[in-house]
């Protein structure tokens, strides 16, 4: 037994540093020393803002699957209706997979790494080998996230801490009062950006099919494994944001650091702290924060397809397909994928948000009318908002919906929706209804039928 819980704790720590990694990509790099240079001496009120809605919703979706009654992400999806939840699900895996992240983290780490390196390299030579690497370790999902966990981790972390610890020991300036700002919504905002909330929930799969690689099978096991990789990798995530919000709070008093945009942003600061051994030191994090983003997503992609089509569609045939048509993405460079992947992920984002805190209320209210008229809400509000964002229909009322400015005009909708549901009976409830009033009848039936008998005598 000893050996069994030694083997599981063991376990869940290379899981949990392999989550970490999946869920730092080079995105979450460069907007926290954003963030704190906007929000300067108050950087910690707007840390809070991104420690809720990044850290905290991510580690609440990847919980949110093994809370629900079905311990799967069907589970959480599902409240939507079968074939819908389907839709939504293939939809984020489609969009997390191979339409924009993957060929995201390929054209990140282009221009953020390996171009300050060695800038002479084409993106199409240097994407086919980013990929090529990709499917080489991502072929043998069993070792996903052994090669993510117990080597690129702890790379990654230990240029990280470096870079945060100079910051704090040998700070660049001081921090700085910014005027006409709300630290909490910018932080807010910054942490919608980051999508970690979105990819949370397919993490989990990852995490359970670890764990399964690992001899788990008992349900309880495997529930315990995953809360704990997720406990593990939300304070390594906030540890690691704190420290990059700090170092931007640093610079926010300094004219040169003032007009310069995320990426560059963090590019200055290393090369303030570090010199030229700094930035490409950065490169090297901003490379090692895409792979191991590009081989989470790329498992996660192999895994979906092999149990959607039943078996049909096999894990590495998936997984080939995904990086194949990732890689011709991401020939298109990183401004290009990043305004298709906006208005997308600002539909997918609200609803997805709903069902999962609607798996944490399942034992509250077994009426699935509440979650499912919620999440419809929040996606309709959430699709009628980004077309009139696109194309302009003049619907301006919308701007006066609560936390609108958070990005988060949807959530009154939603709980108006909620609202409506729980006014609808739930059919779980109508068939039980039904079916206790067919055996109250039967039951009287029978009664009427046995009083007969022994009315004219007759017994069993």
């Amino acid at each position: 037994m000893k050996n069994n819980n030694k083997k599981r704790i063991s376990a869940t720590i290379c899981m949990g540093l392999a989550l970490f990694a999946t869920q730092f990509g080079a995105g979450n790099l460069i907007f926290p020393p954003f963030l704190g240079r906007g929000t300067g001496s108050d950087w910690m009120t707007g840390f809070l803002g991104f420690l809720i809605m990044d850290v905290g919703l991510a580690a609440a979706a990847v919980l949110s699957v093994v809370a629900n009654k079905a311990g799967t992400v069907d589970g959480v999806v599902g409240k939507m209706g079968p074939k819908a939840g389907k839709v939504l699900l293939t939809t984020i895996i489609l969009c997390l997979g191979p339409c924009v992240c993957i060929p995201r983290t390929a054209a990140t780490s282009y221009e953020l790494g390996l171009q300050t390196m060695l800038p002479g390299v084409p993106l199409w030579l240097y994407g086919a080998i980013f990929f090529a690497i990709t499917l080489f370790l991502v072929i043998r999902p069993s070792k996903v996230v052994d090669i993510i966990g117990k080597y690129l981790t702890p790379l990654l972390l230990g240029v990280m801490v470096l870079l945060i610890v100079l910051g704090i020991v040998n700070p660049i300036g001081d921090a700085v009062a910014i005027d006409d700002i709300v630290p909490f919504a910018q932080g807010v905002q910054n942490g919608y950006q980051t999508l970690d909330g979105i990819g949370g929930v397919l993490m989990t799969m990852m995490l359970m099919n670890a764990a399964f690689g690992y001899g788990f099978k008992d349900k309880k096991d495997v529930s315990k494994m995953v809360a704990g990789a997720d406990i593990i990798s939300a304070v390594l995530l906030a540890l690691v944001y704190g420290g990059l919000s700090y170092l931007g709070s640093t610079v926010s008093g300094i004219e040169a650091f003032a007009g310069l945009d995320q990426a560059p942003l963090m590019v200055a600061i290393t090369y303030k702290l570090m010199g030229d051994a700094g930035v490409y030191a950065l490169s090297a994090i901003v490379i090692l924060a895409c792979l191991t983003t590009a081989l989470g997503l790329s498992s996660v992609v192999g895994d979906y397809f092999e149990e959607l089509s039943g078996g049909k569609l096999q894990y590495k045939a998936v997984v080939v397909t995904t990086l194949v048509v990732s890689y011709a993405m991401s020939n298109f460079g990183l401004s290009t994928i990043i305004s298709i992947a906006g208005p997308i992920l600002e539909i997918l984002y609200p609803p997805l948000i709903v069902l999962v805190i609607g798996a944490f209320f399942e034992k509250v209210s077994t009426n699935h009318h509440i979650i499912k008229f919620a999440t419809y809400a929040a996606l309709l509000v959430s699709v009628v908002m980004t077309a009139n964002n696109m194309f302009g229909f003049g619907l301006d009322f919308l701007s006066m919906l609560p936390f609108t400015p958070l990005g988060l005009g949807w959530v009154v909708p939603a709980i108006v929706g909620g609202i409506v549901g729980s006014f609808v009976k739930d059919e779980v409830h109508i068939t039980k209804h039904v079916h206790e009033e067919i055996a109250h009848e039967i039951e009287g039936i029978e009664e009427h039928i046995q009083h007969n008998k022994n009315g004219l005598g007759m017994n069993n």
